[in-house]
């Protein structure tokens, strides 16, 4: 949620600091309805940055434009943080070519950024042997080690057997190595 600025008439202080310049170093303290004034004879809109202070500090700003720099600058920010857990479930006795396309499917979901769960559920009697459910987990690590790092080992969460992988690479560089390769 964007953090909202008061502009213009919408400051209620009696006197601003206001800073100008491109530095930012040049600030005097002045009755709000002057600042308002130079605002205006500028053809800017007067902004209340920091209103904490005393005096709330206030900057001379195109207003639409300082709101659409900031969504942009949040929506990047946004981008490099997000990160979605995937999940491929597996099962001990899930044929080798099976296999070969879930790790394909894993290594495309690495592809597009995302961490990936493999799971291998266990069923029954094959509860008894968690051998063959970790030899699966074993093959899927080795299937995707080359673009992928392992965040959490294979562990047993009850009837399920686990792991976890996250990129190792950039958004779309294996793509882009792929389509080189060829």
């Amino acid at each position: 949620m964007a953090k909202e600025y008061r502009v213009n008439e919408r400051i209620r202080t009696s006197s601003v600091r206001l800073i100008s310049g491109e530095d930012q170093s040049n600030s005097k303290i002045l009755k709000t309805s002057e600042a308002l004034q130079m605002a205006m004879d500028n053809g800017l809109d007067l902004v209340e940055v920091s209103p904490n202070q005393d005096p709330p500090v206030c900057r001379l700003l195109d207003y639409g434009k300082f709101k659409y720099n900031l969504s942009k600058r949040d929506k990047k920010n946004k981008s490099k943080t997000t990160q979605t857990q995937r999940e491929v479930r597996l099962r001990p006795g899930t044929s080798k070519h099976d296999v070969d396309l879930k790790i394909k499917k894993v290594r495309s979901l690495l592809d597009d950024g995302s961490k990936v769960r493999v799971a291998v559920m266990l069923r029954g009697r094959e509860a008894a042997h968690p051998d063959f459910a970790m030899k699966v987990l074993r093959s899927v690590a080795e299937g995707v080690k080359d673009m992928a790092k392992l965040d959490k080992r294979p562990s047993n969460e009850g009837r399920t057997l686990s792991l976890v992988v996250s990129p190792a690479f950039p958004i779309g560089t294996m793509k882009n190595k792929e389509k080189d390769n060829q």
